[in-house]
């Protein structure tokens, strides 16, 4: 099985608008349109078998409209988390809702929320979904919106997993995007997983190897971002690499399988 475990989608309504300003943002050109049915497309053409969506509260009075949208996608290939803004008043609350609305995990994005991942906020919710054993998936390292203001270094990240232990936390973009080498200093060897959004191709592959196996692949999880890498592209590029069978299925799926607690 092969699970994409870092992907985007957005209602029919809103999605051309939002992917023209994130393309404007990111200087790239998008994969898919950004719709369900655009998502559900690509990963029939590359083979994957689950993608996890990833939605993202960029403000508390969102949090109703984007977890009900995420709640109405929880079968077929698709599987939607949750999202909450670190400024809830009411967290524990709404994360139990997210629980409730029978979604394994919730995604945070420390840049676009704008509050540091070392904050008190952070750790109170990463705490409290841990409890309730939600998966927390977290862009980590720089973002094309503000990549000289780092909302969650390898340091940040490394401080909150030695107060909190979470055990279900998910670092995007191999545990700090662009800032790998601080990767391997703060955090390879701790209990966290990191996907592959948007990494293979542009990280050296010999770095990428050496964290695998150093942290364990069994704690690497396959991941594009889809929309803004594709989907037959990274399961080409990741098959193609210098890593056993044994790693590749790992890395592919049967690690998220395990996460997720899927068949």
């Amino acid at each position: 099985m092969t699970i994409d475990f870092h992907t985007h989608m957005f209602p029919d309504k809103i999605a051309k608008g939002t992917l023209d300003f994130l393309a404007s943002v990111c200087h790239i050109e998008p994969y898919t349109d950004g719709t369900y049915e655009g998502l559900e497309a690509s990963g029939i053409a590359a083979g994957v078998d689950i993608s996890i969506a990833l939605p993202i509260v960029t403000k508390p009075s969102q949090f109703e409209s984007i977890n009900r949208f995420a709640a109405a996608h929880q079968e077929g290939r698709i599987l939607s988390f949750g999202s909450i803004h670190p400024e809830s008043e009411d967290y524990k609350n709404q994360l139990k809702q997210i629980k409730a609305m029978g979604m394994k995990g919730i995604k945070l994005h420390p840049d676009y929320q704008e509050v540091y991942f070392d904050d008190i906020r952070y750790k109170r919710i990463v705490d409290y979904a841990s409890e309730l054993g939600l998966i927390i998936s977290v862009h980590a390292g720089q973002d094309p919106k503000c990549p000289e203001d780092v909302h969650c270094t390898p340091q940040m990240a490394a401080e909150l997993i030695d107060e909190v232990q979470p055990e279900k936390l998910v670092l995007a973009h191999l545990g700090g995007n662009g800032l790998w080498d601080a990767v391997e200093e703060y955090l390879v060897g701790k209990q966290v997983y990191f996907d592959t959004g948007v990494v293979l191709g542009r990280m050296a592959d010999e770095q990428f190897i050496r964290i695998a196996r150093t942290h364990g692949s069994d704690k690497i999880l396959f991941a594009t971002d889809s929309p803004w890498a594709g989907q037959s592209e990274f399961i080409s590029y990741l098959e193609s690499m210098d890593l056993t069978e044994e790693e590749k299925r790992s890395i592919s799926g049967e690690n998220a399988m395990r996460l997720l607690d899927v068949q």
